[in-house]
């Protein structure tokens, strides 16, 4: 029997895998594809997942590969991101979502995960003890939980029973990556083409991204449309096709919107995709994922590990099922307005004069990049269930000393313990100019549990997030 079982191997998956490893958690990832697809339907990371990067380590990694782009962006109503956003990575790093999964399958696999590629799951059951897998080969794997991060036709789900609503899909979009034969010139004059929302945007030397909307939703799993079929869109939507020749990739989306009912049956749980689908506007989905899994992983290690709180493992829904459904809100709304027809229109123009205030933009970018979440921890303390950003140290930085996954006790006061709870929560005495609370308790993913300079009351909150001593 292993501990975990991870039902998907893509960016989700792979990240609660390697947060799991991070405290000893025996993992064992199924993935059905045998080799990588290269596919990349995600195009890039949102400030919160570049802080998750950067708490585990692994950012270096991802700003070789990828590139910076300025924030600002709502339903391609592109204005300036507003002064002293509340982070150290001010901006959207674009890479492909291959790349993404590249990594974090690397990392997962450096710190010992193992993943079992072409294993596909068709069967399950749980007991008080534990989950059985079946595998289409007829291999049967025993685990003491099972997640399921296998995308938006989640097996684990289905298999569950679990309920997924929502509303089907009403608009389709084509997404292209393609070299060009128009100059600069004639692809800035269409830019702003309200028929034309998405593009063209420079992604590398001499190749455009592009999305185009189609004129009806293709049949269920479609084959990735052809050149032609998307000259055509192009030629119908801006008079142009541009001469875009060579594409890099051409896939489709849809504007699907659902959530699951529950994210946790017994000992089976779901993540990413399996848990929520909705349009890819605001490239939010696979950071929601991301972040899923930044969230699960350290209360089901804790689960593991025997040292969980009553109703840590519980939380994983109750913090991450609103996140969700305002994520769903936030695409629908943007999906309505890039519709050309003219009452979304009046309501895009408006959005975009909304958009001119500061504070306005401030929300909507906190909202797309996840910088705003605060979870209810039942403190009316600001800093209390936000994430903190990575705050400047006298000796370093703040995220540099999260690496291990681990609580964290910020103290400027230097009269604070967390003696019992060492193994699970590290002590740093430390001074930051950014920080004006005199200590500040922080879960393994970061977020604020406890501002005070209380010994006693600290005591209080120690064990509702790491549990009990001996």
């Amino acid at each position: 029997m292993v501990d975990v079982i991870i039902a998907g191997g893509g960016p989700t998956g792979m990240m609660l895998a390697s947060e799991l490893r991070l405290h000893g958690v025996a993992v064992v990832v199924l993935e059905r594809e045998a080799e990588p697809s290269g596919h990349a339907r995600g195009l890039g990371l949102h400030v919160r997942s570049i802080e998750v990067l950067d708490q585990r380590g692994l950012l270096e990694r991802f700003l070789a590969l990828g590139r910076q782009y300025p924030l600002g962006g709502f339903a391609g109503i592109n204005k300036p991101a507003p002064e002293r956003l509340d982070t150290a990575h001010p901006y959207i790093l674009g890479i492909p979502q291959n790349l993404t999964e590249r990594l974090l399958t690397e990392h997962a696999v450096e710190v010992g995960a193992e993943i079992r590629r072409g294993s596909e799951l068709v069967g399950l059951s749980q007991d008080d003890d534990g989950v059985t897998a079946e595998l289409a080969d007829g291999t049967r794997l025993r685990a003491r939980f099972l997640v399921g991060c296998d995308g938006g036709r989640s097996t684990v789900r289905k298999l569950l029973g679990i309920g997924f609503p929502g509303e089907p899909a009403s608009i389709e979009w084509l997404l292209g990556e393609l070299e060009v034969g128009a100059s600069p010139e004639a692809l800035a004059a269409v830019a702003q083409s309200p028929r034309l929302r998405f593009g063209p945007a420079p992604h590398a030397e001499g190749v455009y991204g592009f999305v185009v909307r189609t004129e009806e939703v293709a049949d269920d799993r479609p084959a990735p449309p052809t050149l032609e079929q998307f000259k055509e869109r192009l030629r119908a939507l801006a008079g142009t096709d541009f001469g875009v020749h060579s594409p890099r990739r051409l896939t489709r989306f849809d504007d699907a919107t659902r959530q699951a009912e529950r994210y946790r049956s017994g000992r089976v749980l779901l993540a990413g995709d399996a848990a929520h689908i909705h349009p890819p506007i605001g490239g939010q989905g696979l950071n929601l994922g991301i972040q899923d899994a930044f969230n699960l992983g350290w209360k089901l290690a804790a689960e593991v590990g025997g040292w969980a709180p009553d109703g840590l493992l519980d939380s994983y829904q109750t913090e991450r099922h609103p996140v969700a459904a305002d994520v769903l809100d936030n695409t629908r709304a943007q999906a309505v307005l890039t519709s050309p027809e003219p009452g979304p229109r009046s309501v895009h123009r408006l959005v975009s004069e909304l958009m001119d205030f500061e504070e306005v933009r401030r929300y909507l970018i906190e909202k797309i990049t996840a910088i705003g979440i605060r979870y209810d921890f039942g403190d009316g303390h600001p800093l209390v269930g936000r994430r903190l950003r990575d705050v400047g140290l006298q000796r370093g930085r703040l995220y540099a000393l999260m690496h291990g996954g681990r609580g964290l006790l910020l103290d400027q006061t230097g009269r604070l313990s967390v003696a019992g709870w060492a193994d699970r929560v590290d002590h740093v005495v430390d001074v930051s100019e950014e920080l004006e609370v005199p200590a500040a308790l922080l879960r393994p993913d970061g977020h604020v549990a406890w501002v005070g300079d209380d010994q006693r009351d600290l005591l209080r909150q120690l064990p509702r997030w790491f549990g009990d001593v001996g």
